[in-house]
């Protein structure tokens, strides 16, 4: 039985290591919301995957602190609970902010593995394989050798997929260059929404490119104009910002907007949600990988539990703590070896220490809720 005594809410500074620009902008400081549940004593942890600003969804850091304080937390605190799968449905009423809603969901699923004295990847049905394969997500750089000077690091590193950021400007000469110098990597693309079916013949090109696919070209709530314009490419599109829940995903596979789907934790609000949407694509035999939000270690963590689920069969956005931090907020810090792979931790929980006297330094902002 799970009784949630407190939550704890830590608002950190996080610098990056090296600015991240997409089509949204570029972000050179993270911004990061702990959530830290308490039963008896025992903590489990959940970190808050929005942006500083609300430009991939309606949520953004200090918004989210108002929602779990006001609208999440009274909902779970001082209830009893079977199991942690059953805390989505307390704040299903709330409409929108996944975000929030997941990060306190996250939290409680890694109380429950503590609980148990199992790892979170276990409890949640993972464990399809030992190790999880790794993808990189490389930013828009200033020019493109820049850029190819980062790819170049990245594959030394060890990583199976680069994926790049695109936007109108930065695209097919851009992918051009790319795949003059590294003819036979794993590559993908991520629009961000940053393009419009206006520019289906211009966005026609990447077929050239041979992509695994090509991610989230239309807008962020759309799903039937993806659908359109799958029609008219041999790339697989793949979905993202718009699917926030099961039924999305469902439609999406009916409609054929997609050939595979990219889940982020907090963008279909915690691991119930992503593992329904896990086993609707895998009965459709739709593959599907694990998206990141530029996570500190919680975060992180818990996207690698996610990530051994079976049908997760693309390496997805979980790479090293160091390409990120200089000092992440866990120890050790992830890492990922010469194969590009992640082993999955053997610990209790989401498997990491917390870094609890650096979460304190950086931490400027904190408050304990209670029923």
């Amino acid at each position: 039985m799970i009784h949630i005594d407190e939550i704890r809410l830590y608002l950190l500074r996080l610098p990056l290591v090296r600015f991240f620009e997409t089509s949204f902008g570029r972000t050179t400081e993270r911004q990061i919301l702990l959530v830290e549940v308490v039963q008896d004593g025992i903590s489990g942890w959940g970190e808050v995957t929005a942006g500083e600003h609300p430009f991939f969804n309606e949520e953004w850091t200090h918004s989210i602190w108002e929602i779990v304080k006001e609208y999440v937390a009274p909902r779970l605190l001082g209830k009893k609970l079977e199991r942690a799968a059953a805390v989505g449905a307390l704040s299903k009423g709330i409409r929108g902010h996944n975000m929030a809603r997941g990060g306190v969901e996250t939290a409680v699923w890694d109380l429950e593995a503590r609980l148990l004295g199992q790892p979170l990847w276990q409890r949640i049905g993972g464990g399809a394989r030992p190790e999880i394969p790794c993808g990189v997500s490389i930013g828009i750089q200033d020019t493109v050798d820049d850029l190819l000077h980062t790819i170049d690091a990245e594959l030394r590193a060890g990583y199976r997929r680069i994926k790049l950021k695109i936007k109108p400007g930065w695209d097919i000469d851009v992918l051009r260059a790319v795949r003059q110098r590294f003819p036979d990597i794993q590559l993908t693309v991520d629009a961000n929404s940053a393009y419009t079916l206006k520019d289906t013949e211009h966005l026609k090109q990447v077929d050239e490119f041979g992509l695994v696919y090509m991610e989230q070209p239309l807008s962020h709530d759309d799903i039937i104009d993806h659908a359109t314009l799958q029609q008219q490419l041999r790339t697989a599109i793949c979905l993202d910002e718009c699917i926030r829940a099961p039924r999305h995903a469902e439609q999406a596979i009916a409609l054929g907007a997609c050939r595979v789907i990219n889940i982020k934790l907090g963008r279909v609000g915690g691991f119930a949600s992503a593992i329904a949407i896990h086993n609707a694509a895998q009965a459709a035999g739709i593959p599907v990988w694990c998206g990141g939000m530029l996570e500190a270690g919680i975060g992180r963590a818990h996207n690698i539990a996610l990530a051994s689920l079976p049908n997760f069969v693309l390496p997805g956005d979980v790479s090293a703590s160091k390409r990120y931090w200089t000092r992440d907020i866990i120890q050790p810090e992830v890492t990922v070896n010469a194969d590009g792979m992640i082993a999955l931790p053997e610990g209790a929980g989401f498997g990491f220490a917390l870094d609890l006297p650096w979460i304190q330094q950086l931490s400027y902002r904190r408050e304990t809720l209670r029923a």
